[in-house]
């Protein structure tokens, strides 16, 4: 089952916000056992991400930190770095989100901990990169979003730029970085050798740019913003019904032919401006007008039944309540429960694999800060007078 498949492995997470933590949740999910490491009396920034709220918790945070140990330990002193190597000296893999050349600072790079544990796997997730003018520089979803020309093509034309409304690149970075430590994972079940694994918020806005990019390469010509429609497809967008919207796919001729039938102007299929992709991209604006003319004389649902029966692709257009509401959302079973004090009605979105029918576990909850603080240390070895030391001098809490 996918919540066994890095049982028994440790995972020391010293990240924030978004990238980072998802990632180590999606390894918790997995089964491992993920210590967070975070700043006594503040923690995560994302704790402080409010409201909204549940249970008098960031619901930001409570998405991103499900399956993980609270352990505050000041990382700006002495005692605390050492006390961080000694930690990582016993993990599997070591993730963080601290800008270039801070974690060397403080003894936490790779060159540090490799020695002591040559079987460590190191994911650093930076903001633009470990090398390079700006790699010192803070990065967060839209900045990036802007600096790597997504927003350039999120829109309307004619309108000002727009932020993907999800933290794209945020929720991609943690995919890269998770894809990394399992492929180096896998690598040293064959080797008995970690390695450093790297990612940044910069490359993978750059990689979400991929078909934007070849497209320019080619033609020279920059892409413009399109709304919900895309440059090589036709029709591929939005469509206005009488009490709402419906996205039409029609990704070739087939189906094509399928979408003008179903809204009952089969005649469509072998008009002379709509007879291959190139000529509906070149009549685009024609072809859209020719299609609502009939899908505004139907409702949603009745668009949708016509164009599904008929073998067309299409969609409703959701927002949150009406997508989480809808019965094919119930039958994937996205949403699991997973309460927090105060809200034992709580619930979040879970793994988006399955194995056997299963998904990855959601069970514990996300932490209170420093709640696990003395539990990861005692086993560390420390005793009760070494903690009460440490939290005199407020380098854990």
């Amino acid at each position: 089952m996918l919540e066994t498949i890095l049982s028994g492995c440790r995972v020391l997470d010293l990240t924030q916000n978004v990238a980072g933590p998802f990632c180590a949740q999606t390894l918790g999910d997995l089964g491992a056992e993920v210590i967070k490491i975070e700043r006594p009396g503040s923690g995560d920034d994302a704790r402080q991400w409010k409201p909204p709220e549940i249970g008098g918790q960031s619901t930001g945070f409570l998405a991103l930190n499900r399956n993980k140990k609270s352990v505050c330990i000041d990382l700006d002193t002495a005692p605390g770095q050492q006390l961080a190597r000694r930690l990582a000296a016993t993990a599997d893999v070591l993730v963080h989100s601290l800008k270039p050349g801070s974690a060397e600072s403080r003894g936490l790079g790779w060159d540090d901990l490799h020695p002591t544990n040559p079987r460590l796997v190191y994911c650093a997730i930076s903001a633009f990169g470990e090398v390079g003018q700006m790699r010192a520089l803070p990065g967060y979803d839209p900045l990036m979003q802007a600096f790597t020309g997504i927003m350039s093509v999120s829109g309307h034309e004619g309108d000002e730029p727009a932020r993907v409304g999800v933290s794209l690149i945020d929720m991609g970075t943690s995919m890269w970085a998770t894809t990394g430590i399992l492929a180096a994972l896998l690598r040293r079940a064959s080797t008995g050798q970690g390695m450093a694994v790297h990612t940044s918020l910069l490359e993978t806005g750059l990689s979400w740019m991929t078909v934007s990019v070849a497209n320019y390469l080619a033609t020279g010509k920059l892409p413009r913003k399109m709304g919900s429609a895309m440059a090589m497809m036709a029709p591929y967008e939005l469509f206005d019904t009488a009490d709402g919207k419906v996205f039409i796919a029609a990704a070739n001729d087939r189906l094509f032919a399928k979408v003008c039938g179903a809204l009952g102007k089969p005649e469509l299929a072998v008009d002379a401006r709509f007879v291959g992709m190139s000529q509906r991209i070149a009549n685009r604006e024609a072809l859209h007008t020719a299609l609502e003319a009939r899908t505004r004389l139907r409702s949603t649902a009745a668009n949708v039944a016509a164009l599904r029966s008929a073998g067309a692709p299409c969609s409703e257009m959701h927002d949150v309540a009406q997508v989480l509401a809808h019965e094919q959302v119930r039958a994937v079973d996205m949403l699991t429960d997973l309460p927090v004090t105060g809200a034992p009605e709580h619930k979040a979105m879970g793994l988006p694999i399955n194995s056997q029918g299963r998904r990855g576990r959601t069970g514990q909850s996300p932490p209170a800060l420093g709640a696990h603080t003395d539990e990861v240390l005692v086993a560390l070895g420390l005793n009760a007078q070494e903690l009460a030391e440490l939290r005199r001098c407020s380098v854990i809490a």
